[in-house]
């Protein structure tokens, strides 16, 4: 079994390099890396960047998550390809692009492009963040798929992750460590990445910022809200070509696997999505660029 340790990045494809780069800056509130032959890398705690645009098509490019090491990465390849799944190992200049040592690229059953990355570099001095917004680290992502069952028994068939609920057959939100969730599958009818989410300090921050967007004419998709399945007080917004960012503060912590029982949502129930009773709509999608020759 493939053992994720956590989640790396996200690379989106920027039609508007300025535009998207200036938004996760002065909007999300992330550092500025570096911005270089059409690549601007942005990050939110000491991982090298949790965002890349590379300029080009919009869309997204991959998702990355980390495992151990080398050996780890090895028996991944060895793993994937027994399964059927279709590896592509990656480049230096690839790796250098994602700031990684190595890494190896598959296509989930669905079309989502996921990269397996060791080593990714991280930045010890302090996030400059580019405005404050109270962000403590990049939290989970979001996956679309069309069918979240399927696209569960992929994810726990190949990989140690565990579901931990359920929202009707809307949505399957999985853990591979403590946390609530770090990759969650939505329902959709292509392939792309539902949103990235970044955890914030406190409550105050999740209100703070609903009033920064909104004086601002930023498009809030949902909240501000809390989640009855991870507690956590989220709020969606929408960036530049389509990509949805989301904060939230308090999600659960699951320390007890053996007690654990994952639990069944009706996405029709008025408090199924927020505990508030808020409106609720599905959050958009940056729909994947399918692989290209690198």
């Amino acid at each position: 079994m493939i053992e994720l340790k956590d989640i790396a990045y996200v690379r989106s494809g920027s039609a508007d390099l300025a535009a998207a780069v200036a938004f996760a800056v002065d909007v999300v509130g992330l550092e500025l890396v570096a911005n270089a032959d059409g690549v601007a890398w942005l990050r939110a705690d000491q991982r090298h960047h949790c965002l890349a645009f590379v300029e080009g098509d919009s869309g997204v490019l991959s998702s990355g998550f980390a495992l151990r090491d080398e050996a780890a990465l090895a028996a991944a390849e060895t793993e994937l390809e027994g399964a059927g799944v279709k590896v592509v190992r990656g480049t230096a200049a690839g790796a250098r692009g994602r700031q990684v040592r190595d890494y190896l690229t598959f296509e989930d059953p669905f079309g989502n492009l996921v990269d397996l990355v060791v080593d990714q570099v991280v930045l010890p001095g302090p996030v400059d963040f580019g405005r404050t917004a109270g962000i403590t680290e990049f939290g989970h992502l979001c996956l679309d798929a069309p069918d979240v069952r399927e696209a569960y028994r992929f994810w726990s068939t190949l990989f140690n992750v565990r579901v931990s609920d359920w929202i009707g057959d809307q949505a399957c939100l999985m853990r591979f460590d403590p946390v609530h969730h770090k990759l969650a599958v939505f329902k959709g009818d292509r392939p792309g990445l539902c949103h990235m989410n970044f955890q914030v300090e406190s409550i105050d921050d999740v209100m703070r910022s609903w009033h920064f967007l909104r004086e601002r004419g930023v498009e809030i998709e949902l909240g501000p809200g809390r989640h009855p399945q991870s507690t956590a007080i989220f709020l969606y917004f929408k960036g530049p070509e389509g990509l949805t960012y989301e904060y939230s503060y308090g999600v659960r912590r699951i320390t007890d696997e053996q007690a654990w029982r994952p639990r069944y949502f009706d996405p029709d129930q008025p408090d199924a999505i927020d505990l508030w009773r808020g409106p609720t709509r599905r959050p958009g999608t940056q729909f994947q660029i399918p692989r290209r020759p690198r």
